[in-house]
């Protein structure tokens, strides 16, 4: 199971030719690859069910795809279609406020997979800070069962200084300043159109797990 490279051909085309008439006269072009990405979508939820029991086959693969028409309303740039196509994948498709799943499908080896919490909402942001600083080392242990470390989480907007409550030299500091936690990996435009593309992406998706079930733990999600 893979992206289909017509997608990618779609994808690729669409960024040189970023405008609504070149668009609507490859409207059947955007309608197979939004489809084969759906299709992709619905078999990573399947294989997603054999081992994180928060998601489902109920979830509707369409409501995870973000929409591909761009909101111009406060941007410089005036394109009115994204040139990469994506999904979040949780109890609530697209809109969960907790950990999920994130997949970006974009030309030129700039797709990757993510899983965690992006910016979460205040209570749960505390909520995992609390649990970081009481038990930091599951936090760990949890990144170590899924092969990654510490350096493999995401820092963007990252404190620079320690958040209230906390200070410098608590032994957790530096995982205390993150504002969200997710971790990622970039996914090669030849992986995604090989055949064992589901297969690799499920394979990574289930080495985050462990960090996902620790945020769950965090928020009694």
């Amino acid at each position: 199971m893979q992206i289909q490279t017509s997608t990618f051909d779609f994808l690729k085309n669409l960024r040189q030719n970023n405008n609504r008439d070149w668009f609507q006269e490859h409207k059947s072009h955007y309608t197979h690859a939004q489809d084969d990405v759906k299709h992709f979508i619905t078999e990573m939820i399947k294989g997603l069910t054999e081992f994180d029991p928060h998601i489902n086959l109920d979830i509707n693969a369409a409501k995870c795809m973000f929409r591909i028409y761009r909101d111009v309303r406060f941007s410089k740039d005036k394109s009115p279609y994204k040139s990469w196509m994506a999904a979040g994948i949780s109890i609530d498709g697209r809109k969960l406020e907790g950990p999920e799943y994130y997949i970006h499908i974009e030309p030129d080896n700039k797709s990757f997979i993510a899983c965690g919490y992006w910016r979460p909402k205040k209570e749960h942001l505390d909520a995992i800070r609390q649990e970081i600083d009481y038990n930091g080392e599951a936090l760990r242990q949890a990144l170590t069962d899924g092969q990654w470390t510490e350096v493999d989480l995401s820092e963007e907007d990252k404190l620079s200084r320690p958040p209230s409550g906390y200070t410098a030299d608590d032994p957790n500091i530096e995982l205390l300043k993150l504002k969200s936690f997710i971790i990622h990996q970039m996914l090669s435009d030849k992986l995604l159109t090989s055949k064992n593309a589901l297969k690799e992406v499920l394979t990574i998706c289930e080495r985050i797990y462990p960090f996902k079930k620790f945020l769950h733990e965090a928020i009694d999600n």
